[in-house]
């Protein structure tokens, strides 16, 4: 028997034991001793069939025997999922949607359909849907699984990419209770500290970070970035930044820093070697931003020009590019 086919079969037989979809009714044995009927074997047999033929690329097949199990059972996720499963390889996102949303709507504290539908929306470029459904999954498997600190870190990315920085706090703050060895959940409450423009908390949860896991590289450059950027601490900056390339010497982001430090410490010839090198590594407005300031410092107006105008291009907000291309002696 094929694998997939059996564990389809397992994982049903499974569902109907924890009380799931197709519903035991009476046969001719009481209800208590959890006998099936006919009805319900019909329901199981269709179901078997739609996953077979699932399985074997028969998707029109598939989708009637789902059908006909719906049918006679018209309250089950489940074959809402396998439905929408199907529809998904039919590319026929609107049914698949459709049947999701059935699936959801009968078990609204399920995972599967939430993330699933996260998926499409994702393919349909409704980012702002696929966050909302992604962040519905992750707090259903949060409660089935409350000390999964893996979950609640993705849920707490998720809620950073939406800019709920309160939100992705608190879920931080409660990985590292949950787990006070995790590094990374001091990583990240030092980035929403820094959205927050707490400075102080930016770098108490580096420092945190770094005592856990003293070569942890994105920490490293975060605290020596951070530090070039509060002009305190320069020298530390260099050294911070300076291991972190020893552990990833050709991450463009690294480089960049290295960059600004010499810029920081009036180095702008070996700034200009690194930014021109940080640039070559990744597209980023920020190490272009960072290169006008050094050929403004060299005296290259027209460079330092044209470097902020691609800064500019690159991420159009940055409304302290537009003033610095304005200051520009001869800006039009």
């Amino acid at each position: 028997m094929n694998l997939k086919y059996f564990l389809s079969v397992i994982c049903f037989c499974l569902t109907l034991a924890l009380g799931g979809t197709i519903q035991a009714l009476e046969t001719d044995k009481p209800e208590d001793e959890g006998c099936l009927t006919k009805e319900n074997i019909r329901g199981l047999s269709h179901y078997i069939v739609g996953v077979y033929s699932e399985d074997i690329g028969e998707l029109d097949r598939a989708i009637a025997e789902y059908k006909k199990a719906l049918a006679l059972d018209p309250e089950s996720s489940l074959l809402h999922l396998n439905l929408a499963s199907v529809f998904i390889k039919k590319n026929d996102a609107s049914s698949a949607i459709s049947h999701l949303k059935q699936a959801i709507r009968i078990a609204p504290l399920s995972v599967e359909p939430h993330a699933i539908l996260a998926l499409l929306y994702v393919t349909q470029n409704q980012e702002e849907l696929a966050a909302q459904e992604y962040t519905i999954a992750l707090k259903n498997a949060s409660r089935l699984e409350p000390k999964n600190t893996s979950i609640y870190k993705s849920l707490g990315v998720v809620y950073l990419q939406q800019k709920k920085f309160k939100e992705a706090e608190s879920i931080f703050k409660l990985v590292s209770g949950l787990s006070p060895e995790d590094e990374e959940s001091h990583f990240y409450l030092a980035s929403i500290y820094f959205e927050l423009k707490d400075f102080p908390g930016v770098e108490k949860e580096l420092k945190a970070a770094l005592k856990l896991k003293p070569d942890y590289h994105e920490a490293l450059n975060f605290l020596g970035y951070f530090y070039l950027e509060q002009d305190k601490n320069i020298k530390q900056a260099g050294e911070l930044i300076r291991k972190a390339l020893e552990i990833e010497p050709e991450n463009g982001a690294y480089v960049d820093s290295l960059g600004w430090y010499y810029f920081k410490t009036g180095k702008f010839n070996q700034a200009l070697a690194e930014l021109e090198k940080a640039a070559s590594l990744i597209i980023d407005p920020e190490i272009y931003d960072h290169l006008g300031e050094v050929f403004l410092k060299l005296g290259d107006v027209d460079q330092a020009r044209i470097n902020w105008e691609k800064s500019l291009k690159l991420d159009p907000t940055q409304d302290k590019i537009k003033t610095k291309l304005q200051k520009l002696p001869d800006a039009k």
